[in-house]
Formats: C-alpha cells, structure tokens, sequence
C-alpha cells in the first residue's frame, strides 16, 4: 500500500462492494474534507464494529449481544424458522413485521463459480438446531436466482434427510403488486404461474 493516507484510504474504500477506483477516491476526497468531528465518529464506529459487533452463536446474526435479541426473544415463535443468506436479508424480513419466528442465516449461496459449496455455509448449525426437535418447520427463503435455488434445493434434500419430522416450506413467489404482466421477466411469471392457488 501507499504511504500516502489519502490514497491508502482511496484503496481500501475501493474495495467496498459496488464502490470501485474512482468512487474509493471521490469519498477519500470527501472524507477529507469533512468536519473532524464526523471523522473522529466514523472512525470510532469502525472500531467499536470491530469490538463489540459478534455473530449470534444460535442464528449467526451481527449482533452485540450472544444470542442476539431476535433468538433470545420469548415472544417469537421458536418452532417456526426462516432460513436466510444474509443479515440484510433479516434486516429486509424484520422491517416488513409479518414473521414472528426466528432466523437462520447461512452465509451466502452455494456458488460454484464462486468457490462456494455448501461446506462453506453455516450449514452444522442449522441441522443441529432441527435435530433439536423444537423447530417444526423451516422456511427456505433463500434469494430467487440460480444459486439461491440450487441452495434451496440442497437444503429441502439434506433436511428430509437429517430432520424429517420438520416441515419444509419456501416463500410464495409471483406477480409484483403493481406491476404490468407485459413487463415482467420470465422466471417471475413463470414462478407465478407455478405458484398459482384459488380465488
């Protein structure tokens, strides 16, 4: 790396996702130029992320507190389990208030162009919490593309397998509320088409 603080900074704001070069630069600039005071923060931030922010040993959730407040929760349901890929994904679930239950969060998609098989996902902790016999069912809501398929796919096998007893579900998929069926794409439609139920 530079010496240069400037171009040190630049660097390493590049390799932030959807940043690149020339945005690493434009916010080092920006940085910069800022009070000192919003510095001091953000810079503190970084360091209390680093300190205080740890994953949930139940859900692997950040969190600051071990478990964190949605798994140590006695009002949510602990037999109804969603099973993510990511904290933004939580985050995206919570903000809609509608599930009640917990979470799993597996860490990614499987991805073999990626290097990412299921050895890579937090997998063992998700089996040993259905082998607990307190989950009665598991809601695969991984991502709608190829790799959160194939992930569900691998999931929905692995668990009738090693916890039968529990009931597998996914997300309803369909038409966008608003949208126009002339715009949409073929995988919506046809997973709506799929995914069709009485009026």
């Amino acid at each position: 790396m530079s010496d240069d603080p400037l171009e040190q900074l630049a660097k390493l704001l590049a390799r932030l996702p959807g940043i690149g070069a020339k945005t690493g630069l434009r916010l080092a600039h920006h940085l910069f130029h800022a009070p000192e005071r919003y510095r001091e923060d953000l810079g503190r931030a970084l360091l209390d992320l680093a300190d205080q922010v740890k994953t949930c040993d139940l859900c692997g959730r950040p969190s600051t507190a071990n478990p964190c407040p949605i798994c140590a929760d006695p009002e949510r349901d602990q037999g109804l389990m969603m099973v993510l890929e990511d904290a933004l994904d939580l985050a995206a679930i919570e903000k809609t208030g509608a599930f009640r239950g917990v979470y799993h969060l597996l860490g990614g998609a499987i991805s073999p162009l990626a290097g990412r098989g299921p050895d890579k996902l937090n997998i063992p902790m998700l089996l040993e919490r259905l082998r607990s016999g307190q989950v009665r069912e598991v809601i695969v809501a991984t991502n709608p593309s190829a790799e959160g398929d194939a992930t569900a796919n691998y999931l929905d096998e692995l668990i009738a397998a090693e916890a039968p007893a529990v009931v597998r579900t996914r997300p309803a998929r369909g038409l966008p509320v608003g949208a126009e069926i002339r715009y949409l794409d073929p995988h919506s439609l046809e997973a709506a088409l799929k995914g069709r139920r009485g009026c």
